[in-house]
């Protein structure tokens, strides 16, 4: 049998607890980033802070940029249901408002984490390539949205509009709210930018075509 000083002792033999999670490999990392710099944490070093073999750390994730992002695809997916649960009588980008206010609320606790999440999106160069991507994957599903509201194909002018201009109301909040103090709230910065966005795109009735004269 074990004592509990005895268990005390072997756990401070070992050290950290292994993570075994995307989220604490996700913490683990975004400390080391905010001590060391993002370009200069390794894999190793992040895969060595969480107790963990290097290949263990690539079962969650494909890169360290991959991490940055975490789970990418389930928000956008996230993003896609919020759209699809507005009511079709609200007006597009009344429902495109409400839908990415709502997406990007986060609980207070959760706020510190995903500032340094965006701080590093928007701020280190090395992750301008990989963000490209992400942002035409975002892009994409305000622009599918838009072409089901209006009846017209993607690749129309009001939705690729509608897709572009909101994509960029959106980097434009955040880096508004990464400037500016703590007290500022991310959802009023992008309400905000998003209604000034609706008074020209809500000119377009939903279900009419844009065909030049």
């Amino acid at each position: 049998m074990t004592s509990e000083g005895g268990t005390a002792a072997s756990q401070r033999a070992m050290g950290r607890p292994r993570a075994t999670s995307p989220a604490v490999l996700e913490r683990l990392a975004f400390e080391l980033f905010a001590r060391k710099g993002f370009d200069e944490t390794t894999v190793d070093d992040i895969a060595g802070a969480a107790g963990i073999a290097r290949r263990t750390f690539f079962r969650y994730f494909s890169s360290k940029n991959d991490l940055v992002w975490g789970d990418f695809e389930g928000q956008l997916r996230r993003l896609r249901a919020l759209l699809d649960e507005t009511d079709p009588r609200t007006p597009m980008m009344d429902a495109v408002r409400r839908a990415v206010v709502e997406f990007n609320r986060f609980d207070p606790q959760d706020v510190p984490w995903h500032r340094q999440r965006m701080q590093l999106i928007l701020g280190v160069p090395t992750l301008q390539a990989d963000a490209t991507l992400r942002y035409s994957s975002w892009r994409s599903v305000i622009t599918a949205f838009a072409a089901e509201r209006t009846g017209e194909p993607a690749s129309a002018l009001v939705p690729r509009l509608t897709g572009n201009v909101v994509l960029a109301a959106a980097v434009s909040a955040y880096e508004l709210w990464l400037a500016s103090g703590e007290e500022t709230v991310l959802a009023d910065v992008l309400d905000e930018a998003l209604r000034r966005v609706g008074t020209g795109l809500s000119a377009v009735p939903d279900g009419a075509g844009s065909a030049p004269d």
